[in-house]
């Protein structure tokens, strides 16, 4: 027993001990304002990998993985068909909880640094993002509409996949940038950092960016979600005190 034990520790003192890492994570600002000026947003992300011990010499390479996602909701994709000469739309399907917003910035190729299976279970990656799709009595596929959703947005950029986008630095230090498009919704967006070794997710982070109208966006964005009726007489006042005044000005510039 007691040459067991010895044995034991002089495994244990030989062999190198695995880090335990942990992710710590930053971002540039936390809530974004939209108003009538706002054009975009560039969003600084960082971030420290804190360990208690020393990286092995034989340890995999560390690599990182940033998404960030919008709000979720239903998206309607409809594929047009040719009938009786005319492109008509035709066939619809509803994408459920499809992200307003979604963005992957990695240290490498992503299918080169992670499983499916992990990418599966945090629900990384587009097909991951956008997957629940209603079933059709018409259709056997209806994949091919998710993966419309996914085109349509990444041209409207509200989508995007950056591969050696996240820079390392001895793998300790790490940041990557993220443009947020004009076109972005309103809502809460959520910012997640994953540490991957050997193709396994080792840590995970995650912080929440408030995006929202401010001023008299926000004011008028209210009225109509909570007094649609107060905000319709108040846009039919508007068109008329404003064509009355175009009215007048015609008026007197005729004199």
């Amino acid at each position: 027993m007691i040459i067991r034990a010895l044995l034991a520790l002089l495994l244990l003192w030989v062999m190198p001990v695995q880090a335990d890492e942990r992710v710590v994570t930053g971002i540039s600002k936390d809530n974004i304002a939209l108003n009538a000026s706002f054009n975009g947003s560039s969003l600084f992300v960082f971030g420290a990998v804190s360990r208690d011990a020393p990286i092995p010499i034989d340890a995999p390479k560390l690599d990182v993985v940033i998404t960030i996602k919008g709000p979720e909701g239903p998206a309607v994709v409809r594929r047009k068909e040719r009938w009786f000469g005319i492109w008509v739309n035709r066939v619809s399907v509803t994408v459920r909880d499809a992200p307003s917003y979604y963005a992957i910035a990695s240290t490498r190729n992503l299918s080169d640094i992670i499983t499916q299976t992990e990418m599966l279970r945090y629900k990384i990656g587009m097909d991951q993002a956008v997957r629940k799709v209603e079933s059709h009595q018409k259709l056997y596929d209806t994949q091919p509409f998710a993966e419309a959703v996914v085109r349509i947005r990444m041209d409207n950029r509200l989508y995007s996949q950056r591969d050696w986008e996240v820079y390392l630095a001895e793998e300790t230090l790490f940041q990557s940038e993220f443009e947020m498009p004009s076109n972005i919704v309103e809502g809460e967006y959520t910012a997640e950092f994953f540490l991957i070794r050997d193709k396994e997710v080792v840590s995970t982070g995650s912080t929440e960016i408030i995006v929202q109208k401010t001023g008299i966006e926000r004011w008028l964005y209210n009225l109509a979600q909570n007094q649609p009726l107060i905000y319709g007489c108040l846009s039919v006042f508007i068109a008329l005190v404003a064509g009355w005044v175009a009215a007048t000005a015609f008026s007197l510039a005729k004199r």
